[in-house]
């Protein structure tokens, strides 16, 4: 059986981009009889709030979307613990020292390498106790050239994370497990075989992929759909300050909404009330829009602009 998963990150209010997004892994997912696993990412100390997860759970639950598990990335460490204890077995992780006004100022003055991490510490090692002997950021040593990735819908998604990223942070200064390193070890011990998920994040694929080979996992097949947008230009985001869930549920019964996410998505001709089981019985990836979809709203209400 294959398995995906939807993998939000609870750093705020549940907002339309983030619905549009579980319900088109949730489509996707039911429609292929896989196993679906809701995986709520909660690692950030700054960002992150249990309130956050509990909002999330319920605004999914709402909206009309069901999973086969559940689970808080927070209580998978002893998994994250054991990849890094692989990669520094095999010599791939290092300290590294440099600050973020460091790394800005270096960038500032070489901006043909853009932000790539220029592998400033990578030959320092790690300390005699390991990767937890020191409160230091640790990085991964990526091998150096091309890694070729084609998502599920034929666009590449190739790149050379060495070279365009640098080394990637596995674990941050406060302790936190990385993003990178967490949602590849995550998705392989939950047998993930399907990712779907916006097209911002297609960039870290190229990376993942070559973490996974590191590590000696599969690579699933990926999938990158649209994002909705505001006006204002720019992913329609919480940090962004779109509206959050309760102005949404104030303003919309969970069909209503669902049928104005239907119809940003295009698996709709009209904002008409529906739900996700309702869309489930002709759902198809070649209805879905390809670009991305601006919505306003005026405090009242979403509207579809486009």
């Amino acid at each position: 059986m294959q398995t995906a998963r939807f993998a939000p990150s609870t750093t705020g209010p549940t907002h339309p981009g983030t619905l549009l997004a579980a319900l088109l892994c949730w489509l996707d997912a039911r429609s292929r009889g896989a196993r679906l696993v809701l995986r709520l990412e909660d690692l950030d100390p700054e960002r992150c709030r249990p309130q956050w997860s509990a909002g999330m759970i319920e605004a999914l639950g709402w909206l009309g979307l069901d999973w086969d598990e559940r689970v808080l990335q927070s209580d998978l460490a002893a998994q994250h613990e054991s990849a890094l204890d692989r990669l520094a077995a095999a010599g791939l992780l290092y300290p590294c020292r440099c600050s973020r006004r460091e790394l800005q100022a270096l960038a500032a003055a070489r901006p043909e390498r853009g932000v790539a991490y220029p592998g400033t510490c990578r030959e320092r090692p790690l300390p005699a106790r390991g990767w937890r002997g020191t409160d230091e950021p640790l990085r991964l040593r990526l091998p150096a050239g091309r890694v070729e990735v084609t998502g599920e819908d034929g666009g590449d998604l190739s790149g050379e994370p060495a070279r365009e990223q640098g080394d990637p942070i596995v674990r941050r200064r406060d302790g936190a497990f990385a993003y990178q390193l967490a949602g590849v070890v995550d998705d392989f011990y939950a047998g993930v075989t399907r990712v779907v998920r916006g097209r911002d994040l297609a960039p870290s694929t190229a990376t993942q992929v070559a973490l996974q080979r590191l590590l000696g996992y599969p690579t699933p097949s990926y999938r990158h759909h649209l994002l909705l947008l505001e006006e204002r230009s720019g992913k329609l985001a919480k940090l962004h300050g779109a509206v959050g869930f309760d102005a949404l549920r104030g303003a919309y019964e969970p069909s209503g909404l669902c049928g104005i996410l239907a119809l940003a998505a295009g698996l709709r001709e009209r904002a008409d009330p529906t739900t996700p089981r309702e869309l489930l019985g002709d759902f198809d990836w070649l209805v879905v829009r390809g670009a991305d979809r601006t919505l306003r709203w005026t405090g009242r209400e979403l509207v579809v602009l486009g």
